[in-house]
């Protein structure tokens, strides 16, 4: 039997994602976990691809844009909130905040996020900012 778990956003970063953006790790369950992501205003994640997991993100505050390219597909899509999107395994993809505050998203991984070595920097659209 599971338990059931409740948890409140930390107020502080738990980690920094192999992109640069601030991590806030909420909840999991055996086959996904959940955490709060945010960059800071100005900023430009770098860009990186994942290898084993899938991962379903949607945006609460900020404004900025979204790239991804996956099988030689690419776009760039706007995103603010209530913009819900995906990032199936293997997708390279980058973010970035523009105004003046950040862009904040809950993000799901499809299985659990297994740890250091799961995400590679890879070429993106735009410079990074967020190093």
């Amino acid at each position: 039997m599971t338990s059931f778990a409740t948890k409140h956003l930390p107020s502080d970063r738990d980690a920094v994602a192999p992109d640069g953006s601030d991590v806030r790790i909420l909840l999991g369950l055996g086959r996904g976990g959940m955490a709060h992501f945010e960059l800071g205003p100005g900023k430009t994640s770098l860009a990186v691809t994942h290898k084993t997991i899938e991962a379903i993100w949607f945006f609460l505050s900020g404004r900025g844009q979204m790239w991804r390219k996956l099988d030689g597909h690419s776009e760039t899509v706007d995103v603010y909130s209530g913009i819900c999107l995906t990032i199936p395994v293997g997708t390279h993809f980058q973010f970035r905040s523009f105004g003046f505050e950040p862009l904040a998203a809950v993000g799901v991984t499809i299985p659990p996020w297994p740890g250091d070595g799961e995400a590679t920097v890879v070429a993106g659209e735009w410079e990074p900012t967020a190093l």
